[in-house]
């Protein structure tokens, strides 16, 4: 079973933007609400962003006007765009996809974002 594939992150210092990747199977990506999530070390896993297959965004109240969740079905891609970046976005950032249709759940492997101040 295909799951998802993240890249983007790195070292930034506050301020500073990235921009993380989620590469999705086909199988999934059309039917499925994408979100981000982020973990910081000794936190518990928290959800960042999600968009919904039409395009309808949500944010976590700390991430508006922040961060930017968007997709594209035909590359199969979705993206987090983060600006204005504080240290205290210091996490492992996980792309997940659930399908509206089938219930089927995938992670990808986590990327690093690491802002120092």
């Amino acid at each position: 079973q295909a799951q998802l594939v993240e890249s983007g992150g790195g070292l930034v210092q506050a301020g500073g933007s990235l921009r993380l990747s989620c590469e999705a199977p086909a199988i999934i990506i059309f039917s499925a609400n994408m979100r981000w999530y982020r973990q910081a070390p000794g936190k518990q896993r928290e959800l960042v962003a999600s968009i919904t297959p039409r395009g309808i965004t949500s944010y976590q109240d700390a991430m508006k006007g922040r961060f930017t969740i968007s997709r594209d079905n035909v590359k199969k891609m979705v993206y987090l765009q983060m600006n204005s970046l504080k240290p205290e976005d210091t996490a492992v950032y996980y792309c997940n996809a659930k399908s509206l249709m089938s219930g089927d759940e995938r992670w990808g492997q986590g990327t690093q974002v690491t802002v120092s101040s």
